[in-house]
């Protein structure tokens, strides 16, 4: 039997009792008791932001915020998926065509999934209540949390367990990409399906290889949700692979990760022309930001923890400067800019940086034990405690919880 302790640390009691608010939940719903469990977890991208949808290289950890789940298996095939807190989500497996009104929604998401899935075997329908504690819109990926659930449930019930994290991670991005509409990667899909601390190289984008990677020890793991939705930010994130893409084609290439930088810095003046400037700008932090994630795991194996906030920091500020989506353009709101600017100034030891899809979201920030609080204090000041909160890294992906 696994402890709460070992995947959730210091928030055991408080997932004990999400765990049986859940329970009860499920038994009013449902007018049964729940079968089964699963646990999703949200993600942190530690360096490699927005390198996936260009075949680059990144560094992920699951987090110990999760989406904990409540199933029962039907006799029907209806799927049904409640929260206390969003709309229920129900829809026939005989029927998995896209639907224009789900567009957007978590609905198109757990059609999308199954629509996947249904390719790779029979499906059976199920019930299911969950919980969540990862912030929406904060940029730790509570999208691919719920995809990757959804995929794992059906993988439990109808694959008997067997398909692989690689699997599931691509079933969440295809329901994303082709239900939901948002063009990702399938970086924030593999951190939840495989948990840990991972280097993922996309160099063959369907097939990328995972590599655990030593986590840093001594450092706590601070966020802050800085606010915004993400729901209305899908244009300005498809602008960022396209803009990348566009320097790709240049070169009569697919992706800038078979460009060579060489070529690149040889092609400027051509590339402002034709692409402009905020373009260059992106391929030039895609280039760098590889070589950071490379340095990065070489620091963590070599247990230089040094070297390897240096890297988040070197990768934080290239997303402000080069990356660019750090804010909204045009906008005078500008909350991740400000985030940043304030811990710049207070986190003492450590390192910190925007990450995720950006243009809203959180800021991560690895601190040294017994120095965060300072560092939260003002956070929380500024943003509401309620928008401040410790994370350790979570060594399980999303997977049944058997008990």
């Amino acid at each position: 039997m696994e402890r709460m302790e070992d995947r959730y640390g210091k928030d055991a009691e408080r997932a004990r009792k999400r765990k049986e608010e859940l329970e009860f939940f499920f038994r009013a719903r449902c007018h049964s008791a729940p079968e089964r469990w699963f646990t999703s977890p949200g993600r942190a991208e530690i360096l490699g932001n927005h390198t996936d949808h260009n075949c680059g290289k990144a560094l992920v950890a699951a987090l110990s915020r999760d989406i904990l789940c409540a199933v029962r298996r039907r006799k029907d095939d209806l799927v049904e998926i409640c929260s206390e807190k969003f709309y229920p989500i129900r829809f026939s497996l005989r029927d998995l065509s896209r639907r224009e009104r789900e567009r957007g929604k978590s609905a198109a998401l757990a059609r999308g999934v199954a629509a996947y899935l249904s390719e790779k075997g029979k499906l059976c329908g199920f019930s299911a209540c969950t919980s969540g504690n990862i912030p929406r819109g904060a940029g730790i990926s509570s999208s691919a949390a719920f995809e990757v659930l959804v995929a794992e449930i059906f993988n439990a019930l109808c694959f008997g367990g067997e398909l692989a994290p690689s699997e599931k991670a691509k079933a969440g991005q295809f329901a994303e990409n082709s239900y939901f509409g948002k063009p990702c990667g399938l970086l924030d899909q593999s951190a939840v399906a495989l948990g840990g601390l991972h280097a993922i190289d996309f160099l063959r984008p369907n097939v990328p290889s995972y590599e655990r990677i030593p986590r840093p020890r001594g450092y706590t793991a601070v966020l802050t949700n800085t606010g915004g939705s993400h729901s209305s930010l899908t244009a300005h994130y498809a602008e960022v692979r396209k803009e990348m893409e566009q320097i790709a084609r240049h070169f009569n290439k697919r992706c800038l990760r078979e460009v060579s930088f060489g070529a690149l810095c040889d092609a400027l003046p051509s590339l402002r022309q034709k692409a402009g400037d905020r373009a260059v700008l992106r391929a030039l932090h895609f280039f760098e930001e590889n070589e950071r994630v490379d340095a990065g795991v070489r620091a963590l194996k070599e247990g230089d923890t040094d070297k390897f906030l240096s890297c988040i920091e070197e990768s934080g500020r290239s997303s402000l400067c080069w990356l660019q989506n750090c804010a909204i353009p045009g906008s005078t709101v500008q909350p991740v800019v400000l985030a940043l600017k304030l811990a710049e100034r207070y986190r003492g030891a450590g390192a910190f940086r925007m990450m995720g899809g950006g243009f809203a979201g959180t800021v991560l920030a690895f601190l040294k034990e017994g120095e965060e609080g300072g560092y939260a204090a003002e956070m929380a000041r500024v943003f509401g405690a309620e928008n401040v909160f410790f994370a350790s890294l979570r060594e399980q992906g999303a997977c049944e919880w058997k008990n």
